[in-house]
């Protein structure tokens, strides 16, 4: 498995695992070059956003790769990039005011049902 794609699954999983709500992946690799995969999610507090952020963190700097963190102090939307997979963990609220699937609508969705509950 590439390392990007392991990236992706990892942080997923991770996502999931602090239950962040509505995880999309979107497959960037035609379509911009800042990054393989974009990841997506929501959660319901800013208390969980920091969360499920600090899960994704640990769990891909396990497999020995460090991300770098925007947004730690706000809180509203952090993203996490980890050079080919950015992750955006969000409060419903920014997720639905920025709209990344829409702004990015002409990259694939990428199947992740069989990586969350």
């Amino acid at each position: 498995m590439d390392k990007s794609k392991e990236i992706l699954e990892t942080a997923i999983k991770a996502g999931d695992d602090k239950r962040a709500e509505d995880i999309v992946a979107l497959d960037m690799r035609n379509v911009s070059l800042l990054a393989d995969y974009f990841i997506i999610m929501d959660a319901g507090s800013e208390r969980q956003v920091l969360a499920v952020v600090e899960e994704i963190e640990k769990q891909v700097e396990a497999l020995g790769i460090e991300g770098h963190v925007e947004g730690k102090k706000g809180s509203k939307w952090i993203l996490i990039d980890f050079k080919d997979v950015v992750v955006h963990v969000f409060l419903k609220e920014e997720r639905e005011f920025y709209n990344l699937e829409k702004l990015w609508s002409d990259a694939p969705m990428v199947d992740i049902h069989e990586l969350i509950d």
